[in-house]
């Protein structure tokens, strides 16, 4: 399983799409957060993903699993950067796929690396700030560096910083726009113990604030201690 995810600015940064609707209320309250409905995604012959429902509310959902078992790709079905085979995927109630406009309420931190080595901590984090037409991109900015605990190293070059820095700064640009759901694809690679301890603190508050998170690991310990389900 493979992902490939790259940026590049050139002139304008053009508006973003207004946001969709808060959570759909339905006949049971409100619309969950994340959902799937017989979702299933193969490859020619290959099936990666067979036939997955569940539906996630606010708290920490994690996705268990072997390389290869599909993980990331539920990941991607769910921030609709890929179209299931068959079934539905919703975020609070609304279609992901081909819907940009779920990504004002959308944070995704994908596995690979996916950081300009050439931009410093605050320029990477204000620049997704800016994609979202935030009203103060500066001051969201400066938050979402404190909330991942990079404000010391925030004016050095992406490029000087640890692997494990490098996750905090693209967990910062997922959080700059304050989004309600987050989608996060092996967020511990790289992070030493301190890191690690500090970043489960950071989901669980997030969590308790009522943010709906989702993550994938292939390390059970991972999933044990953060997890509140694994569907």
């Amino acid at each position: 399983m493979t992902e490939s995810t790259s940026a590049a600015a050139s002139g304008p940064v053009q508006p973003p799409p207004p946001p969709p609707p808060p959570a759909t209320i339905t006949a049971t309250g409100f619309a969950p957060g994340i959902e799937l409905e017989r979702v299933s995604r193969w490859y020619g012959n290959v099936v990666a993903v067979n036939d997955i429902s569940f539906s996630l509310g606010p708290g920490v959902t994690g996705l268990l699993g072997p390389n290869g078992a599909g993980k990331t790709t539920i990941l991607h079905m769910t921030a609709g950067l890929l179209a299931p085979s068959s079934g539905r995927v919703r975020i609070e109630g609304h279609p992901a796929w081909r819907n940009p406009s779920i990504y004002r309420r959308l944070g995704l931190v994908p596995e690979r690396e996916a950081v300009p080595s050439h931009l410093t901590g605050r320029q990477y984090v204000e620049f997704n700030a800016r994609l979202h037409g935030l009203a103060d991109p500066r001051g969201a900015t400066t938050r979402a560096l404190e909330t991942v605990d990079l404000a010391d190293a925030a004016d050095r070059p992406l490029g000087t910083y640890s692997k494990g820095m490098q996750q905090r700064a693209k967990i910062a640009g997922s959080l700059v726009h304050d989004p309600p759901v987050l989608l996060l694809d092996e967020p511990f690679n790289g992070m030493d113990p301190r890191q690690r301890l500090h970043m489960i603190d950071l989901l669980r508050s997030m969590a308790a604030e009522g943010r709906t998170i989702l993550f994938s690991s292939h390390i059970l310990e991972e999933v044990e201690r953060l997890a509140y389900s694994i569907p």
